[in-house]
């Protein structure tokens, strides 16, 4: 039985990742409209009953803007940090809500996920890594810095999605605003395309045989950019580099018992959606 993942959508218009076996499933932030989701997990042939839970980074608008349909119209529980949870004044059933906690493993189902807090401009934010069996998913976006406790969850992951927010050169000659490009290399709010190839360099897994790159800026990146960059890294070569896209659903992943890279479904490639 494999465990499958794909990027529902990546981007600041909306965010949502899915990362699910056969039985059991879980939503990573749901940054997309009910119907717009329901509409792209049919397409890939996800079925939503699967889905035991919704797990919320933080409480930015795409990343948070479907949530209160969802997990009121298909009964789900919501897995959110209290101060994520008061600042983004979702309503929900008290009973829906489970409270994340720092290092605090949460069993969804079959899956085991580790929450762990993160560098952002957000009330109380955090990363995940959904593990089941000796498998290992980390979903590491919106994240100012590359911290120790990145790095350390990072190398335990199979498969990953990374942020890939920006490059450099196109941030610093583009047209947004002093303040607005300060807020994006602060130190809580995004990662380069640089620093996650540098974070991929230094900590991946041996056995790492998927990297999507997630998050890109519409105005200060490109997929074909980001793509050839991490491409043409000799360490590259026997990891399966995957562009989200902004626009669409990317096809399932998977990974199967040996921990070996299989496409469960294929798409035109993401490169051709931007």
């Amino acid at each position: 039985m494999p465990l499958s993942f794909a990027s529902i959508n990546s981007g600041s218009n909306g965010n949502c990742y899915y990362v699910g076996n056969d039985t059991d499933a879980v939503l990573i932030d749901v940054g997309l409209s009910c119907r717009e989701i329901e509409q792209r997990l049919n397409r890939l042939s996800l079925p939503i009953s699967h889905i035991k839970g919704v797990l919320v980074s933080h409480e930015h608008t795409d990343h948070i803007r479907g949530v209160e349909t969802l997990v009121k119209k298909h009964n789900l529980p919501l897995y959110i940090s209290e101060g994520t949870l008061k600042q983004s004044r979702i309503k929900v059933a008290k009973d829906k809500v489970v409270y994340l906690q720092p290092n605090n493993p949460v069993e969804i189902g079959s899956l085991l996920i580790v929450p762990f807090t993160k560098m952002h401009d957000a009330a109380d934010p955090y990363s995940f890594t959904v593990s089941w069996l000796e498998k290992t998913i980390g979903i590491f976006t919106d994240i100012g810095t590359v911290c120790e406790k990145l790095r350390y969850h990072f190398k335990q992951c199979h498969a990953a999605f990374l942020e890939a927010n920006y490059d450099e050169e196109m941030l610093d000659n583009g047209s947004y605003p002093f303040h607005l490009k300060a807020r994006i290399k602060g130190g809580k709010g995004h990662l380069s395309n640089l620093q996650a190839m540098e974070l991929l360099e230094k900590n991946r897994h041996p056995k790492l045989s998927h990297l999507i790159l997630s998050h890109l800026s519409k105005n200060n990146n490109h997929p074909t950019l980001v793509h050839n960059l991490f491409t043409s890294s000799p360490i590259s070569k026997a990891i399966e580099i995957i562009v989200a896209s902004r626009y669409e659903e990317s096809a399932v992943y998977s990974l199967i018992d040996s921990i070996e890279p299989k496409v469960t479904m294929q798409k035109p490639k993401q490169l051709m959606l931007w």
